[in-house]
């Protein structure tokens, strides 16, 4: 399955904005999917974690409450809302896939995900 994110941008402290990931080659709804970020010098850390199957999603703490995930199976997409957000959160943001699946608050490593999309640019600023 070949992955694209899109929806990045800039946006103020405190706004909203929405990622999409899209698959092609494959059914999304029989793969987990996942976000990572990665900002300026530092390492690609979790986000989110979507199990296919059965839809056990865990989030990380730093976006829990404030982020949600959705699948949308006509489009073929995992779609990323991003509400309240901060500086923090600027970062470029990955959407992953895996055909594996995890327990609710497992925070799977990076390495568990064989397909990632190439990246799209976050920037919360004012």
């Amino acid at each position: 399955v070949q992955l694209q994110a899109s929806g990045g941008g800039l946006v103020q402290p405190g706004g909203s904005l929405s990622l999409s990931c899209t698959a092609s080659g494959g059914r999304f709804g029989l793969y987990t999917a996942g976000w990572f970020r990665q900002a300026p010098g530092k390492e690609r850390e979790f986000v989110v974690v979507s199990s296919w199957g059965g839809g056990i999603t865990t989030f990380a703490d730093s976006v829990k409450g404030r982020f949600t995930i959705s699948r949308d199976s006509a489009r073929n997409t995992v779609d990323l809302q991003m509400n309240s957000l901060k500086p923090e959160d600027t970062a470029v943001y990955y959407c992953a896939a895996t055909r594996r699946r995890f327990a609710s608050g497992a925070y799977p490593d990076q390495s568990t995900f064989g397909y990632w999309g190439q990246g799209t640019q976050v920037t919360v600023s004012s």
